[in-house]
């Protein structure tokens, strides 16, 4: 256990010491804070005014605007929770890549303590790290009106960042473990972090794509937890808008088929519980993986 807990500790410092890995790893959400204070803040707006103007409602630009940074919140969220474990879990390709190792594999520790530190050190970061920037994001939006957020739907947030850190760590850790150079984990990192933006529907609504892509989309689990994400920051303002304005309703049920609040997958729109249930089998087969692949992998000599 001190061997387990000693190699999780080493893999928390080798990342929060990193200045560039930790720049690196929140490149992609702040590429889409970028792109949402630049170019997608107003063409969502835009087209939710469109809306209301066409249904005759009155709903202030303060509420459009609301829903709107929720949008950005959560893709910012949903982003974070693929890149920084990726970024944590690139140690294993460091240390294969320098032998480290084969000094790890000489120590008491059983290979799946092993893996488990890699595994645990990498979850506690992406949850550290999108817990923080969700902190400072909703205090970024209660400056803008009032969110209609209670305590409990906040805490019901931090624990979708922690289900989610848990679940998107393992699918990632699988696929980092095939990796032999770090100029290949780097490059396929590039690749992750240009098209995660799109594949979680943070740039463009999935419901925006054909079905067939929307399919490969959402067999993501950063993808539904995104989703997820996306219902609780925008429950307050969404029930507010229905339940105080007439007409409201249809707004509301026009937003969240237009801006992909479920997962759709072959035809069918999944509710939260199908959401979670997938995760948790993706996760416990993850986690299968993970050992099979690491004692396969990771030979003592």
């Amino acid at each position: 256990m001190n061997g387990y807990i000693g190699l999780t500790k080493r893999n928390l410092l080798l990342y929060f010491k990193d200045r560039q890995a930790i720049l690196f790893s929140l490149l992609t959400p702040i590429i889409v804070f970028g792109l949402y204070i630049l170019f997608l803040k107003d063409n969502y707006a835009d087209s939710m005014l469109q809306m209301v103007e066409a249904m005759h409602l009155s709903i202030s630009t303060q509420s459009i605007d609301q829903i709107v940074y929720t949008l950005l919140l959560s893709g910012i969220m949903g982003s974070s929770l693929i890149t920084i474990p990726y970024s944590c879990l690139s140690t294993i390709v460091k240390d294969k890549e320098t032998k480290v190792d084969q000094d790890i594999a000489t120590t008491p520790m059983k290979r799946y303590q092993i893996a488990l530190a890699y595994y645990t050190s990498a979850t506690i970061s992406a949850f550290l790290m999108t817990a923080l920037l969700f902190t400072i994001g909703l205090l970024f939006l209660q400056g803008f009106g009032n969110l209609y957020m209670d305590g409990p739907t906040i805490l019901q947030l931090y624990s979708l960042i922690l289900f989610g850190s848990i679940s998107a760590t393992a699918c990632i850790m699988v696929l980092v473990l095939f990796f032999k150079s770090t100029s290949a984990s780097d490059a396929f990192y590039g690749l992750l972090s240009a098209g995660c933006g799109f594949v979680i529907g943070a740039y463009i609504p999935l419901s925006q794509f054909s079905d067939s892509i929307q399919n490969v989309c959402n067999l993501l689990p950063a993808t539904h937890s995104t989703v997820m994400i996306r219902n609780l920051l925008s429950k307050g303002i969404l029930d507010h808008i229905e339940n105080s304005i007439i007409g409201g309703d249809l707004f509301v049920k026009e937003i969240k088929n237009v801006f992909s609040y479920h997962a759709t997958m072959f035809g069918h729109d999944l509710s939260i519980m199908h959401s979670l249930l997938y995760i948790g089998i993706l996760f416990v087969l993850s986690i299968f993986a993970i050992i099979l692949i690491y004692a396969k992998t990771y030979r003592r000599k």
